[in-house]
């Protein structure tokens, strides 16, 4: 499709591979980053931090684009456990003022996701935690039940008269002729 950005050069081959295999399957589909988004429940600036390295996506996200693409379930396996591979090693710069920088300059420091065994992602440095929260589609959901509520008591009620009239006015137009 498009030209993509080239991706940073410390970055993990883990994550370039996946994200390479990414934007091949995305460029399979024929689909814009925009169309990319309708189709899915991530945005297109979500897809594009994705895409181009810039934040892990979630694994629903790489679920919903392999269902897009139209992959096999073992297809769609492989990518989970690149996903899986890729977001243990992920870098996350953030922006960390060192102790005792007076002049306002704060540096970048490279932080590394690595695998919690809570299915969650912690930075080694700082302990910060990248939790994947699960965005799924409407038509992905599982459906909910309606709870009944007074209105269908009260709409049956109803009938009930409603009926037992009909049937009043009957009876009494056959006995009185």
């Amino acid at each position: 499709m498009g030209a993509w950005q080239p991706l940073p050069d410390d970055l993990p081959p883990e994550v370039r591979h996946f994200v390479e295999q990414l934007r091949l399957l995305k460029d399979g589909t024929g689909l814009s980053l925009a169309a990319l988004g309708a189709r899915t429940a991530y945005s297109k600036s979500s897809w594009q931090r994705y895409l181009n390295a810039g934040q892990p996506p979630p694994r629903h996200a790489v679920a919903a684009l392999c269902r897009v693409a139209g992959l096999t379930s073992a297809d769609a396996e492989r990518h989970t456990v690149r996903w899986e591979m890729a977001v243990k090693v992920w870098p996350r710069p953030a922006a960390v003022p060192e102790a005792g920088v007076t002049d306002g300059a704060a540096q970048l420091q490279a932080k590394t996701w690595t695998y919690d065994t809570h299915d969650a992602y912690e930075a080694r440095e700082t302990h910060e935690v990248y939790e994947e929260v699960p965005t799924v589609p409407w038509w992905d959901r599982p459906e909910e039940r309606p709870r009944p509520g007074p209105g269908g008591r009260l709409l049956l009620c109803a009938v009930v008269l409603l009926v037992a009239l009909v049937l009043t006015a009957v009876v009494g137009t056959l006995a009185l002729g």
